[in-house]
């Protein structure tokens, strides 16, 4: 009885071998690499006919890989054209460019609005007349539910930019900049944006020896006095260094964004003497203009390419709430995209989303799963489609990890990590010119490991297929 299982053990083992070819094969012998950790599915593209296929049923974290259901899921239902709107409200009425009575906003959740974009909003605000407002600045983010958090506190970097969390009304990808200048012999510190929503603590001296070393950086340390956020900035830096921008999630955005836009109606010349408040829209309020995002496929790109959280969080959210009405909340984001992509047969009960960006330790799918995934969403967008994605030692995460070698330019990835995972998919041009459709998780400490064999397999295609 036991050498029949120890056989049929052994049986298994050697029917799930025989699904790697020889040179992904001898890639896991060579490095020593645990085949228990490692999943894989690898298909010509267009055909469809299966080079490698191990493992492609087992639950894994996908980690940011979890992004490309996030993004195709709003891709097919918003399409590539689609732009966040930021809606401008009066109350009261309009005299003579005199407003009345409030200037209120009501917030969609655009990820990226910014510092960038007020100049052009006040100009429009001045465009249509406006040269005073009489009330004050309302605020209406209640098209999302959220908790308050400014950050996730996933890990033991609550500050760090992957951590923040959304808001209706994002802004600066809720980072808060702080400028420190030694060039002048004196370490001058300043906000980016007049923000009350945080302190900053200058202990900075200054040193004429080479920026490089304990010279190069102030050393951060923050701590939360009364609620607020204090940044105190210590050490010394040389003069000769460039100015040093830190940026880390401190504040809720609508603070900065309410100190940004009144700093510029104030350069522009429209006054205002009223303070800022969180409220809902008032009813009877009438719209005075709509600022608009960038294209969709835009922020997808960003979101894939450059494995950005915050931006997958917010369309996570907004295709809960186009899906089943505000307020967006993750349970309704959940319950979207599974139905998005279940109707296109893609992402089964073996997909746990959580929060739509795989910073989590719920998350879990299979490579079966994302092939599916990519092999529509190919069909369905082609180029349009793969043009979010990093493209190997040109963009995003894969910028430098490509560089120098034959996959530069020949494969379109999205990756994602974590502390027990490397994992990557997407698509890889192979020597013949075919595309090949390739999804590889490794899960596991030797995170090193996992990478290694993605990178010779991902090699293998380009030389060999």
């Amino acid at each position: 009885m036991i050498g029949r299982i120890l056989w049929g053990a052994l049986l298994l083992g050697w029917m799930a071998s025989a699904a790697l070819p020889a040179a992904i094969e001898n890639f896991i012998v060579k490095d020593k690499i645990d085949r228990q950790r490692v999943s894989l599915l690898i298909t010509e593209t267009k055909s469809g006919r299966v080079v490698a296929d191990y493992r492609a049923d087992t639950s894994r974290p996908p980690a940011s890989v979890i992004k490309l259901a996030t993004t195709y899921a709003a891709l097919r239902v918003l399409g590539p054209d689609w732009r966040w709107p930021t809606t401008f409200y009066y109350t009261g009425s309009v005299q003579q460019g005199v407003i009345q009575g409030d200037l209120a906003v009501k917030a969609y959740g655009d990820p990226t609005l910014s510092c960038r974009d007020i100049p052009g909003i006040v100009s429009r605000l001045k465009r249509i007349g406006i040269r005073k407002i009489e009330g004050d600045l309302l605020i209406d983010r209640s098209f999302f539910a959220t908790d308050g958090r400014i950050s996730s506190g996933f890990d033991n970097h609550p500050y760090s930019e992957y951590n923040a969390m959304p808001d209706a009304l994002m802004f600066d990808d809720h980072l808060c900049r702080i400028i420190v200048d030694t060039a002048s012999g004196t370490a001058k510190v300043s906000k980016k944006v007049p923000d009350p929503g945080f302190r900053v603590v200058n202990n900075l001296k200054v040193t004429n020896k080479a920026c490089r070393g304990r010279y190069s950086w102030p050393r951060v340390r923050i701590t939360r006095e009364e609620g607020i956020p204090t940044v105190t900035l210590s050490g010394t830096v040389s003069r000769r260094c460039r100015p040093r921008k830190i940026d880390r999630v401190l504040s809720q955005p609508y603070h900065a964004f309410a100190a940004a836009l009144l700093q510029e109606m104030a350069r522009q010349g429209i006054d205002f003497n009223g303070t800022m408040r969180l409220t809902p829209l008032p009813e009877g309020a009438r719209e005075l203009m709509v600022h608009h995002s960038v294209p969709l496929v835009r922020i997808l790109a960003k979101t894939n390419k450059k494995s950005n959280n915050l931006y997958a969080r917010h369309i996570f959210l907004l295709l809960g709430a186009k899906r089943y009405g505000a307020p967006a909340t993750e349970t309704k984001g959940r319950k979207a995209v599974r139905e998005i992509l279940g109707s296109r047969g893609v992402l089964g009960e073996e997909t746990i989303l959580d929060n739509g960006c795989g910073l989590s330790r719920k998350t879990r799918t299979t490579v079966r799963a994302i092939h599916q995934l990519l092999q529509d969403a190919y069909r369905s967008y082609g180029w349009t489609w793969m043009g979010t994605l990093a493209i190997a030692g040109v963009d995003g995460t894969i910028r430098k990890r490509f560089r120098n070698t034959p996959v530069r330019k020949r494969a379109w990835m999205k990756t994602g990590t974590l502390k027990d995972a490397k994992n990557i998919a997407g698509y890889v041009k192979g020597r013949s010119g075919k595309l090949y459709t390739v999804v590889i998780f490794y899960n596991g400490q030797t995170r090193w490991l996992g990478s290694l064999l993605q990178n010779q397999i991902l090699e293998w295609i380009v030389k060999n297929k």
